[in-house]
């Protein structure tokens, strides 16, 4: 049964995977979610059958089946990162007695991170409007699970005051205001020293090893914008899956 259930999460995943993509899109596109999607090169709409999440990009080779134009990359890989974590994250909590609490405020988090990495990552831009919708939605779930209200507030405000102070000390040229309304989204997520010290040193150090790479291959330069939002998405991804084990490895260094 278990492996049945496993079965269902992941073609679920899929399926959000595949409506995460059109809604990115139409964010930046400022379009409505009404109507069937198209291919953004031709703009011939997209069959049922060439729609199938991951499936369709397999068998189509890649390319829309009128214009013969490539599809993005982007399409199957947030739809099977999407259905991998929803999966991870069932698999870690079956044994759960608030399962579909926990759930819920996981998969709700995994979406807005993934939508977050996406959208910074090719527009440098955080969307704001996502980020308030979800942090409205995260805080009730995590009242649901017992966090006191005053303990969300506390982490939402030392998260958004963390960006806050890098903003103005670089005139606003270092981070930008998206990255203090993702520090709060952060902090009602993770209302846990640990957890938000571990997210902020993971996002700071991968960022950095990028930017190291980035600059020897002379894709970057010194003065070069490079977005934080997917660095902190992802420290936030893997907080949230991998967090406690390793918290609890570096405490057990001392």
């Amino acid at each position: 049964m278990f492996i049945f259930w496993s079965i269902a999460v992941f073609i679920f995943g899929l399926i959000i995977g595949s409506f995460l993509n059109c809604l990115i899109w139409r964010m930046y596109k400022e379009e409505t979610m009404g109507g069937r999607s198209y291919c953004p090169h031709c703009r011939q709409i997209i069959t049922w059958y060439d729609n199938i999440p991951l499936l369709s990009f397999l068998l189509l080779r890649g390319r829309c089946r009128q214009c013969r134009i490539k599809i993005s990359w982007q399409y199957p890989l947030v739809e099977f990162f999407t259905a991998l974590l929803f999966l991870i994250t069932f698999q870690t909590l079956k044994d759960n007695n608030q399962l579909f609490l926990v759930l819920g405020h996981d998969w709700f988090l995994i979406i807005t991170l993934i939508i977050v990495f996406v959208y910074d990552l090719r527009w440098q831009l955080i969307p704001m409007n996502i980020i308030w919708v979800m942090s409205g939605v995260i805080f009730v779930f995590n009242l649901f699970l017992g966090v006191p209200w005053w303990l969300l507030l506390l982490f939402a405000a030392i998260g958004a005051v963390f960006f806050l102070v890098q903003y103005l000390l670089t005139k606003k040229k270092g981070i930008g205001e998206g990255d203090i309304w993702l520090g709060l989204f952060l902090g009602l997520a993770f209302p846990n020293a640990s957890q938000l010290l571990l997210i902020m040193f993971l996002a700071y150090c991968v960022g950095a090893i990028v930017s190291l790479v980035l600059m020897s291959l002379k894709k970057k330069g010194l003065k070069s914008v490079i977005a934080l939002g997917p660095f902190l998405a992802l420290g936030a991804i893997i907080t949230l899956i991998w967090g406690s084990s390793i918290i609890n490895w570096y405490l057990g260094l001392f």
